[in-house]
C-alpha cells in the first residue's frame, strides 16, 4: 500500500514540468496557455486557435508542450484523450498527427503499465480483485494467441483501456506485447479522432466523430482481428 505514495512525487514532477512549459510561452503568442486540458468542444476550439496562431513560428515549443500533455494524460489515466487526438489533427494534420498520436498513446500507456507494475499491485489486488481474476483467466486461456486477444481488446470500441493498462502487468501481459498491441490496436480510434481534427471548426459535438456507423466499423475490425484466433480454436478442437 505504501508503494502508491511513491507516485506522489512522480505526479508532482510531471505537473511541475507542464507548469514550467506554460511559463515558457513563446513571445510571439497572442495569448497565454493555461495548465488546463480542454473538457468541451468549445474549449478545444479556443485552444487549437491559440496554438495555431504561432505554431509556424514556435513549432518546437508547441510539439514539446503537446507531447508532454499527451503523455501526462495517458500515464496518469486522465480522461479525455479524444480531445488531444482531435487537437493533433487540427495542429499537425493527419499525415503528422496520426503517427504522433499512435506513438504517444503507446508510450503513455506503457508509462502507466510500468507505474502500475512498480507501485500499484497491492492496491489493485485490494480494490479490483474481480477484474483481475476475470482478465487473468482470459489471458491464461488465450496464452497461445495472446497477441490476437490483446488486439481485440484494443480494437473493440467499448473496452476500458485505462483499466487494461492498469491490470496488464498484474496479470502477466509481457511489456513488448502490451506496447505493440496498444500501438496497433488503437490506430483506428486514433485515426478517426485525428481526422476529425481537420474539420474541427465544423464539428457540432463529439457524436459526429463516434457515430453508430463508426462504432460498428471499429467493432467489425475487432472481430476480424480475432479471426486467426478463432481458426486456431476450431482447428485444435477437431479430432
Amino acid at each position: 500500500m505504501n508503494n502508491v505514495f511513491c507516485l506522489v512525487p512522480i505526479l508532482i514532477l510531471a505537473t511541475t514540468w507542464l507548469y514550467f512549459l506554460t511559463c515558457m510561452t513563446p513571445e510571439n503568442a497572442n495569448g497565454s496557455i493555461k495548465l488546463t486540458f480542454p473538457t468541451s468542444l468549445q474549449e478545444l476550439r479556443e485552444l487549437a486557435s491559440l496554438l495555431e496562431s504561432y505554431y509556424n513560428l514556435n513549432s518546437y515549443y508547441v510539439i514539446v508542450l503537446f507531447c508532454s500533455a499527451y503523455l501526462y494524460k495517458q500515464a496518469f489515466i486522465i480522461p479525455g484523450s479524444v480531445f488531444m487526438n482531435v487537437l493533433a489533427g487540427a495542429l499537425f494534420g493527419v499525415v503528422k498527427g496520426f503517427p504522433l498520436c499512435c506513438l504517444l498513446t503507446a508510450v503513455g500507456a506503457t508509462c502507466c503499465y510500468l507505474m502500475s507494475r512498480t507501485f500499484g499491485s497491492s492496491v489493485l489486488h485490494k480494490y479490483c480483485p474481480a477484474q483481475i481474476k476475470f482478465l487473468q483467466e482470459k489471458v491464461n486461456k488465450n496464452a497461445d494467441r495472446l497477441v490476437y486477444y490483446l488486439l481485440f481488446l484494443r480494437l473493440f470500441p467499448m473496452s476500458p483501456n485505462w483499466l487494461i493498462n492498469l491490470l496488464s502487468p498484474i496479470v502477466g501481459v509481457p511489456l513488448h506485447l502490451f506496447f505493440l498491441t496498444v500501438l496497433i490496436g488503437l490506430m483506428p480510434y486514433n485515426f478517426l479522432c485525428v481526422q476529425a481534427g481537420g474539420m474541427l471548426a465544423s464539428l457540432r459535438n463529439l457524436d459526429d466523430v463516434f457515430s453508430f456507423t463508426t462504432l460498428l466499423q471499429l467493432a467489425t475490425i475487432a472481430v476480424v482481428a480475432l479471426g486467426p484466433s478463432f481458426l486456431t480454436i476450431c482447428s485444435s478442437s477437431v479430432p
